[in-house]
């Protein structure tokens, strides 16, 4: 005899519950659907989702379980949990004195070839205990968390030695098992070339391909593979030896490409079927044309773009047009883009992408959830999926590009458990 599940979570008279019930991931005007549900409410049995529906059947239909929480929203908004599917959370160094110096007119590129950007951090993160840079890390995800935010990709990239790569990834690692938030990682050895091969990067590729991805495989330690394909970084055809030999070694794919220059990071994306490829502020027609194609995601990240003071956005009315998948994303490092708050980009991307805010709510959850390959799993409120929920103190969606700088999250659920409570208690 099948047992009927109990719920031990219940969240009734919510104002605008935005689902994300349908199309996953979203194309085109699919981005503007919410399956939003006005009155609505959920259900929640352990980590899973039970029902979802208008508040007064939902409570009817749920037997609660003995000591079920009971949250009462007030009319507030409730969507997904946010999924942030871009970030560098490791490190120890912060790089404010270089975000003056852009202020002052030194370009990211002129500070990077001074010795700074990357490999300054680089510098630090060798010399840095793992007991620093784990709580250093903890306090970046309670940010996230803060924010609304119950997942993220997280990368490594500053280690750029096989010991500390796998020093950041251990890190992650250790933190997926004992944070609310979720991690995926994600190796990015090839984020830059170190110091000590400055002048000898083929050496540096043969440790790429030889060691480093060798061993982060062996160890279980990431999902992803990550490259900088960039002009004065990894060109293409660096890019496409490192990525294949990461894809043969059983690793999903990713990309940091086409942010600075045109260089056809997008194409080579695409090409060899990257889950997803990140920043595209210069990509070209064909590089969105073949990602479209090839349903490669497009997580764009305007905190970057804002952050470095640039003049040029990623054209995601563009990439919608065409068909395809876009996410967003904060980027959060200590070089170009330091924020944990994911609200504060969908506003960005309002204004400089001009996003509407159905849009941005869709690149956040259902689309972010396909930039880390997780679709039907996260990213929607639909019975069965994880029970990852954002309430929000708002009575409607709209408020959250418009209302910016300030957070609007009251409370954050994740696997089921209340496991964040903002000061905000009443809405606006």
């Amino acid at each position: 005899m099948t047992q009927v599940k109990k719920a031990t979570l219940l969240i009734k008279n919510i104002g605008q519950l935005i689902t994300m019930e349908g199309p996953a991931p979203r194309i085109g005007k699919e981005m503007s659907e919410l399956g939003m549900i006005e009155n609505g409410g959920i259900a929640v049995a352990g980590d899973e989702i039970l029902f979802v529906g208008d508040s007064d059947k939902v409570q009817g239909k749920s037997e609660l379980a003995e000591g079920c929480t009971v949250i009462d929203a007030k009319g507030m908004v409730v969507t997904p949990g946010l999924i942030d599917p871009h970030t560098h959370p490791v490190f120890s160094k912060t790089r404010e004195k270089e975000f003056e110096m852009r202020i002052l007119g030194k370009s990211y590129m002129e500070i990077a070839n001074a010795g700074g950007g990357i490999r300054s951090s680089v510098r630090d993160l060798r010399e840095t205990e793992y007991s620093v840079l784990k709580e250093k890390t903890k306090t970046r995800l309670d940010r996230f968390l803060a924010y609304g935010v119950t997942t993220i990709e997280a990368k490594s990239g500053y280690g750029l030695s096989t010991e500390s790569e796998l020093k950041q990834l251990e890190i992650i690692k250790e933190m997926n098992e004992t944070h609310p938030l979720d991690l995926i990682p994600t190796f990015l050895g090839a984020h830059e070339t170190p110091d000590e091969y400055r002048e000898e990067k083929e050496k540096y590729i043969d440790i790429l391909i030889n060691e480093m991805i060798p061993k982060v495989v062996e160890a279980n330690l990431a999902e992803f593979s990550d490259i900088f394909t960039e002009a004065g970084v990894f060109n293409v055809d660096e890019s496409r030896r490192i990525q294949t030999a990461a894809k043969n070694a059983g690793l999903k794919l990713k990309f940091h490409a086409d942010e600075l220059n045109s260089v056809g990071g997008g194409e080579l994306a695409a090409e060899l079927g990257a889950i997803s490829a990140d920043h595209l502020v210069y990509i070209s027609d064909q590089g969105i044309k073949d990602m479209a194609k090839a349903k490669t995601v497009a997580v764009l990240l305007p905190g970057t773009t804002f952050s470095l003071a640039g003049k040029q956005y990623a054209p995601a009315r563009k990439m919608i047009e065409e068909g395809v998948v876009v996410a967003l994303s904060t980027d959060c490092n200590p070089g170009s883009s330091y924020s944990e708050s994911l609200p504060f980009i969908i506003s960005l991307a309002a204004l400089q992408m001009k996003l509407t805010a159905a849009e941005a709510l869709s690149a956040v959850t259902v689309n972010a959830a396909a930039a880390v390959d997780r679709i039907g799993k996260i990213g929607q409120l639909c019975p069965g999926m994880k029970a990852d929920i954002t309430i929000w103190n708002i009575n409607n969606y709209q408020e959250i590009p418009y209302h910016y700088g300030v957070n609007l999250v009251s409370k954050v659920v994740k696997n089921g458990k209340l496991v964040k409570q903002n000061y905000i208690e009443t809405k606006n």
